[in-house]
């Protein structure tokens, strides 16, 4: 069964780091493009950072210049290095990818909880 199993969330300080992965487990060929979403209690998911098939990177102005995401082709994963962590990013994460079966198909992960508070 092919499926994003995420996993490095919890409770950081204020200022704190978290570094979120997303691994593709399954039989898949390539991850392609990419992305990071949030939601917090009581709004809608919204988009954090994405990375092109090529690499290039976009992000939401609220995380610009605080969060990096990556990619490990090898070991089809990705990663959301998050640091300089606000309470306002309190919300569960989301990853989004697209992984190569033949085809590219879009899969979502189950999210992991990120709570910064003091």
């Amino acid at each position: 069964q092919v499926q994003l199993v995420e996993s490095g969330g919890g409770l950081v300080q204020p200022g704190g780091s978290l570094r979120l992965s997303c691994a593709a487990s399954g039989s898949i060929s390539s991850i392609g493009a990419t992305a990071w979403y949030r939601q917090a209690p009581g709004k809608q998911r919204e988009f954090v950072a994405a990375m092109s098939r090529s690499g290039n990177t976009d992000y939401a102005d609220s995380v610009k210049g605080r969060f990096t995401i990556s990619r490990d082709n090898a070991k089809n994963t990705v990663y959301l290095q998050m640091n300089s962590l606000k309470p306002p990013d309190t919300a569960v994460y989301y990853c989004n990818a697209e992984l190569l079966r033949g085809v590219w198909e879009d899969y979502w992960g189950q999210g992991t909880q990120v709570t910064v508070s003091s």
